[in-house]
């Protein structure tokens, strides 16, 4: 993953509340191998139904930074959700409040979510629709979004926020020790399980016999 250190991007409003992960991207378009094909999906019951649906203003779509309403996020864990926004081209949803899984879903995959109180995302979705130029910043760094003259701090978990800043996903973070991992593995006793494709040459077949 790419580090997020500060993002500065234009904002995009959807002035919805309870905004679930099968209304993100419906099930039907959940079907792709691999993680990418899914920004078609993006909203797409509301992008057919209302033409003045706003992802389907062509002005908006180099917009990087989502305005949500309360409970984004809610519903089923389906990472296509957070796929589907990245390939959109968001880098940044910010709301008042976020399903729990969608929230750990989107920082495992790069995508930063944060949490302003509802005043605050109503006065910067108020700013945005005045001037649909708007940009909005997020310092990871420092915790904190800006918009004109005005900041707010937010929180974020700590290893979440050490992952986005250094863009190391799960795996990668494990892979960096790698090498401790190895040498407690050879420690393992020979009779217990082993990772998949580790040599198994001090492997030893224990026979005997069992009396009553």
């Amino acid at each position: 993953m790419d580090p997020i250190t500060v993002h500065s991007g234009r904002t995009v409003v959807l002035r919805r509340s309870d905004v679930d992960t099968d209304q993100i991207i419906p099930a039907d378009y959940c079907r792709l191998p691999g993680r990418t094909g899914f920004a078609k999906g993006l909203f797409a019951r509301w992008r057919a139904a209302d033409p003045g649906f706003v992802l389907n203003d062509p002005s908006v779509l180099d917009a990087t930074v989502l305005l949500a309403g309360p409970r984004f996020g809610t519903g089923s864990s389906r990472e296509h959700a957070v796929w589907a926004l990245q390939e959109w081209g968001f880098s940044v949803v910010i709301a008042p409040s976020f399903g729990d899984i969608f929230t750990r879903n989107a920082l495992k995959n790069g995508l930063l979510v944060v949490r302003l109180p509802l005043d605050v995302v109503d006065e910067l979705m108020a700013a945005a629709e005045a001037d649909p130029g708007r940009k909005v910043t997020v310092d990871l760094v420092d915790c904190r979004v800006s918009s004109a003259s005005s900041s707010w701090d937010f929180e974020i978990e700590k290893r979440a926020r050490y992952l986005l800043l250094h863009g190391y996903d799960g795996i990668e973070m494990t892979l960096r020790d790698a090498a401790e991992v190895a040498a407690h593995e050879s420690r393992r006793p020979y009779w217990l399980p082993r990772m998949v494709g580790e040599p198994a040459a001090d492997r030893r077949v224990v026979t005997g016999s069992v009396s009553s």
